[in-house]
C-alpha cells in the first residue's frame, strides 16, 4: 500500500502539470481546430528566463526568499511567454488559417524546432540547474513521502485550472471565445473581434505554459532546451484522452494520464526490482494515446462540440 500511495501522489505532481499544459493544446484546437505542437516550446521558454532571471538576481548579491524570487522571474517568464504566443499566433498561423490542414501542422512542427535553436543559441545545450532557493522539506502522507514544493505545485494547477474554466463559462471574454469556437463567421457578425479572441487564446494559454515551465524545472530541479518537446507530447495526450477541444477533458485527462504513468512506471519497477521502472514511463503516455485513438477518438469525455440548428 505504501508503493501505491506514493505512486498516487507522484501521478498527482505530473498529471497536474501535463493537465496545465494540456489547457493550452485543448484551447487553441477549440477555437482554430489547430494543434499548437509549438506550445511545448514556450513552457521550455518559460522554464529558462525564470531560470535566468534568479541567477541574474542571485548573481547581482540580491537576497530575497526564494518564493519571492520565483515570483520575480515568473513576472518576467509570463509575459515574455505571452508575447511569444502572440507573435506565434500572429506570424506563423494567421496568414494559414484558410490554408490546407497540413500547412498549420507543418508549420507547427518547423516552429517547435526553430524554437528549440533558438534556446540552444541563448542557454545552450547542456542541462541548466533550478537555483537551490526552495524548500524542498518532505511530508509523509500514509507512509508515501511528498515536497511542500510539489503539494504547492498540485495546489496551484487546480486553482489556475479552476480559474480558467470559471474565465471561460462567466466572463465577457469567456462567451466570445465560446462563440468562435461554434462558429467564427456568426461570431464576427454578432460583433465578436475574432483576431483578437484567437490571439487572446494564443497569450492565455502560453501565460499557462510559462507557469507549468517552472513547475516542472522546480520538481525536477533542471531544465533543458529539449523538455518542451517530451511534455509538450505528453500533454497533448492528456488533451486527446480527456477529450480535445473539452477544456474539462483535458484537466481530467491530464491527471489520468500522470497516474497511468506512475501506477504502470511504479510497479513494473517494483516487479522487476528497480531496473525497468522508470525506463518504460514514456511508454504508458504513447500507449495510452493509440489506444485512445483507436477505441475512442473523441476522448473519454468527448471532444466539445456546438450543437447547430
Amino acid at each position: 500500500m505504501d508503493i501505491f500511495f506514493q505512486q498516487i501522489l507522484n501521478g498527482l505532481v505530473l498529471g497536474s502539470i501535463y493537465a496545465l499544459i494540456a489547457l493550452g493544446y485543448t484551447m487553441v484546437y477549440g477555437i482554430m481546430g489547430l494543434i499548437n505542437f509549438a506550445h511545448g516550446e514556450v513552457v521550455m521558454f518559460g522554464a529558462m528566463i525564470t531560470i535566468s532571471v534568479i541567477s541574474g538576481l542571485t548573481g547581482l548579491g540580491v537576497h530575497l526568499p526564494g518564493p519571492v524570487l520565483v515570483l520575480i522571474g515568473l513576472a518576467v517568464a509570463v509575459p515574455g511567454c505571452m508575447l511569444l504566443g502572440y507573435a506565434i499566433e500572429r506570424v506563423a498561423y494567421r496568414p494559414l488559417r484558410g490554408a490546407q490542414r497540413l500547412a498549420p501542422l507543418i508549420t507547427a512542427i518547423g516552429l517547435s524546432i526553430v524554437l528549440q535553436q533558438v534556446a540552444i543559441l541563448i542557454w545552450g545545450r547542456n542541462y541548466i540547474p533550478f537555483p537551490q532557493i526552495l524548500d524542498h522539506d518532505v511530508i509523509t502522507v500514509f507512509g508515501a513521502s511528498i515536497t511542500k514544493l510539489q503539494v504547492i505545485i498540485i495546489v496551484l494547477c487546480l486553482l489556475i485550472m479552476g480559474g480558467l474554466l470559471l474565465m471561460v463559462e462567466k466572463t465577457k471574454l469567456g462567451r466570445a471565445m465560446r462563440a468562435t469556437s461554434q462558429n467564427p463567421a456568426v461570431a464576427g457578425l454578432m460583433g465578436v473581434n475574432v483576431n483578437t479572441i484567437i490571439s487572446a487564446t494564443f497569450v492565455i494559454g502560453s501565460g499557462l505554459g510559462a507557469i507549468a515551465g517552472v513547475m516542472v524545472a522546480t520538481n525536477y530541479d533542471q531544465a533543458h532546451y529539449y523538455m518542451g518537446f517530451m511534455i509538450g507530447l505528453k500533454a497533448f495526450t492528456a488533451a486527446v484522452l480527456g477529450g480535445i477541444g473539452n477544456l474539462g477533458g483535458a484537466v481530467a485527462g491530464g491527471l489520468l494520464l500522470g497516474l497511468i504513468e506512475s501506477l504502470g512506471a511504479g510497479y513494473i519497477g517494483t516487479l522487476t526490482g528497480g531496473v525497468f521502472g522508470s525506463n518504460y514511463q514514456d511508454i504508458f503516455a504513447f500507449l495510452v494515446l493509440i489506444l485512445v485513438l483507436i477505441f475512442r477518438p473523441s476522448g473519454l469525455l468527448g471532444e466539445k462540440i456546438a450543437d447547430r440548428a
